[in-house]
This record gives structure tokens, C-alpha cells and sequence, in this order.
């Protein structure tokens, strides 16, 4: 069962994000803060989880979320300044735009660029762990699902209904094919021509 909080007595935001292997489309970053008692037997890594499941949950968690923010970099800005300082400013960006101001902020993984004024705790599999960065990562996988079902409209060759941006098979052929679109990272191995 995933924690509810690392420190019941501090306002906490979970953080993390989602897209970050991907060849196309934005890396998107979530920021939640969680009520100490919410549950939901759903609730996990959103990775571990079906898409209908993680529709489901989604709007759960924004309605009873204390806050919550979706915040994304650019292909441009992941060429510009990396994959993992663009992962970064994503979390800082929804961090920004959450309306309640976390005192500690719970981030998935191993690296974070300290925010302002706010201590943070680095946990990795945190999404598995604690309920409110397994709520983020949540709401940035849908959110940037949903980004790439409907830039598959614009430009259909590449599948990304299906993969999302990662580089499959079909990705990958496609690249080839047709070449990148405005939409891809040409700073990525699998992209650069």
C-alpha cells in the first residue's frame, strides 16, 4: 500500500513526470498535493497501470487533490538544455503553478534542482511509494497521452496514438520514412539525421 505522506505535520507536494524516453512531443511534469487520508486501491505508479485505469483515476485525483498542476518543456527547450535539466524545469514549472504553497516537495527519482525556499526529498521508485507522486505521475502520463493522441491527427505516419512518442518499431520506421516532424527531438539519438 503506498504511503500517504512522508511528514503528516508539512504541506507536501509529489512531483514526476512523464515522456522522458520518448523521441517526439513534450516531457510533462506533474506537481499534487494529496488530503492525508486519501486512498484510492487503484492508486500506483502509473506505469503499473492500464490506460482505462489510469482514465479513471485522473479526474479523482484533481478533484480531491488539495492542489494540483500539469506543467511541460518543448521539444525546442529538451534540444536546448537536455532531457534531464528540461525533466527539471517541467516539475519547477508545475511547482510554479500550484495555487497552495508546499513546505516539502517528494521527487521521483534521483536528481532534482533545488526549488526556491521549499526542502525537497529525492525517492527513488517514489512512485511506487508514496501516494501523491504515484497522484503526479498520474497526471502527467494522462495528460501527455492525450497531447500525443491528438498531435497523431496532424501527423499520422508515426503512431504516436499507439506509442506515445517512444521509439518503437513503427516509430522508428516512420522516422525514416518521413523524417521528423516539428514535434520531434532532434537532439536524440534515434532523431538526429
Amino acid at each position: 500500500m503506498l504511503r500517504p505522506y512522508y511528514q503528516i505535520l508539512v504541506p507536501e507536494a509529489g512531483c514526476d513526470e512523464a515522456g522522458r524516453g520518448c523521441l517526439a512531443g513534450p516531457v510533462v511534469a506533474a506537481a499534487v498535493m494529496l488530503p492525508a487520508d486519501f486512498h484510492h486501491p487503484l492508486l500506483n505508479d502509473s506505469k503499473q497501470l492500464s490506460p482505462a485505469d489510469r482514465q479513471q483515476l485522473a479526474p479523482l485525483i484533481r478533484e480531491q487533490a488539495l492542489a494540483w498542476a500539469v506543467a511541460s518543456c518543448s521539444p525546442a527547450e529538451i534540444d536546448q538544455i537536455n532531457i534531464l535539466q528540461a525533466s527539471l524545469l517541467a516539475m519547477h514549472r508545475a511547482v510554479d503553478q500550484l495555487p497552495l504553497r508546499p513546505e516539502l516537495l517528494l521527487i521521483d527519482g534521483n536528481r532534482f534542482k533545488p526549488y526556491p525556499f521549499v526542502q525537497h526529498i529525492c525517492v527513488v521508485k517514489g512512485d511506487s511509494i508514496y501516494a501523491s507522486i504515484a497522484a503526479a505521475s498520474v497526471l502527467a502520463k494522462t495528460h501527455r497521452d492525450t497531447l500525443m493522441e491528438e498531435l497523431a491527427l496532424q501527423h499520422p505516419h508515426y503512431g504516436w496514438e499507439r506509442n506515445m512518442g517512444y521509439p518503437t518499431p513503427e516509430h522508428k520506421e516512420a522516422l525514416l520514412q518521413w523524417g521528423p516532424t516539428p514535434w520531434h527531438r532532434t537532439s536524440f539519438k534515434g532523431v538526429r539525421l
